[in-house]
């Protein structure tokens, strides 16, 4: 295994299975069927309440941060001897099929099984130039991954030439920028920094969002001067209260059986928003202290496969997911403890044995990347 970066194997593997525990706890919603409003959730029992938060807040939130700094860390900054049209060309040869392959799947899949009529099929794949298909939000996290790709030939020559204090200053305005859905939420209906209805680009904009990531990713592994015991330190203290946060912060706006607006419990779940950047910040550096000089094999495996697994959780999640809760998220199969770990393993493995078969076939890697 040549020219791995070791711990951002790690990274993949461990945050592909924290995307997948994310969408297993968000099962335990009930969607509100009374018409009080759009998107209107309630949990049904405290358990499901504290194990939701826990799970989904306090362990798992980081994993889109995460995935997305390993996804464009290895690419930034561009190698001089490769042009924009090159890298753009390797980039979407990579990622666009098995994307394209996977939103037709969602789209169809669905009406063959008799879950939707065709009528809503096809819409859905009429619809894929536009976005992805509704029964398939996870591939949301595509469409910023892709502006990542567009603008890290742009960003690159600056990160080269940019010395610790270059980096720190925009770090410092990204990290202002995080705080702008709290702001949003306190001041409703208003516009903020420039905003108005002609224009959604506030002043902050071109220096927020997931490039914020990917500069601390840089900043962290090439200014950060810090012995391994200062980092796990730091990093810890750092993953702790941003993580004790993001539990907080879904536990407090929640109550059993309360129909509640789902974006407004989970706006600080946000995934640019300060205590992601927090806890993100210190799991990253926490990573940074695997200085093993060779990736385990299994470990590499699974990272190399982790796009195609990404791409594919939804099929096994669902019905794994819906086997334990039986019906009732009140009362599932085992307690909702054990069961989002349990079918979180169960849909990981499924994945990682069907990313692994479909390798073996030819031109596996438009399937799966």
């Amino acid at each position: 295994m040549k020219n791995r970066i070791v711990f951002i194997d790690y990274i993949r593997v461990i945050a592909c299975f924290m995307v997948m525990m994310v969408h297993v706890t968000e099962m335990f919603y009930v969607f509100d069927t009374s018409g009080a409003g759009e998107n209107m959730v309630y949990i049904t029992t405290d358990a499901n309440r504290f194990w939701m938060a826990f799970w989904n807040g306090a362990v798992s939130r980081i994993c889109v941060p995460l995935f997305m700094i390993a996804s464009a860390f290895l690419l930034a900054p561009l190698s001089k001897e490769t042009s924009m049209l090159q890298f753009y060309k390797k980039r979407f040869l990579r990622i666009g099929p098995p994307l394209i392959i996977f939103m037709i799947l969602y789209s169809i899949l669905p009406s063959l099984l008799g879950q939707v009529s065709w009528e809503q099929g096809l819409n859905a794949l009429i619809h894929i130039p536009l976005n992805f298909p509704e029964n398939a939000g996870h591939l949301w996290f595509m469409y910023p991954l892709i502006s990542l790709y567009l603008i890290i030939p742009i960003i690159s020559p600056w990160l080269e030439r940019a010395s610790a204090k270059d980096e720190l200053i925009f770090l410092s305005i990204f990290a202002i920028t995080t705080f702008i859905p709290f702001i949003h939420k306190l001041t409703p209906n208003t516009y903020i920094f420039g905003e108005c209805w002609w224009n959604n680009f506030n002043m902050f904009w071109y220096c927020s969002g997931y490039i914020g990531y990917l500069v601390m990713a840089h900043y962290i592994q090439n200014h950060l001067k810090w012995s391994v015991r200062k980092r796990l330190l730091i990093g810890g203290i750092a993953l702790l209260v941003g993580c004790s946060y993001t539990f907080y912060s879904h536990y407090s706006k929640t109550a059993v059986g309360v129909p509640l607006s789902l974006p407004l419990i989970e706006y600080a779940w946000e995934f640019c928003t300060p205590n992601l950047l927090v806890s993100s910040f210190g799991a990253f550096t926490m990573f940074t202290c695997i200085k093993k000089p060779k990736t385990p094999l299994v470990v590499a495996d699974i990272s190399k496969l982790s796009f195609g697994m990404y791409l594919m959780h939804l099929f096994y999640l669902v019905p794994i997911t819906q086997f334990f809760i039986n019906g009732d998220t009140a009362n599932p199969i085992l307690p909702v403890w054990l069961t989002i770990p349990l079918a979180t393993l169960l849909c990981y493995v499924c994945c990682y044995i069907t990313s692994k078969l479909i390798s073996y076939l030819p031109g596996s890697k438009y399937l799966i990347g």
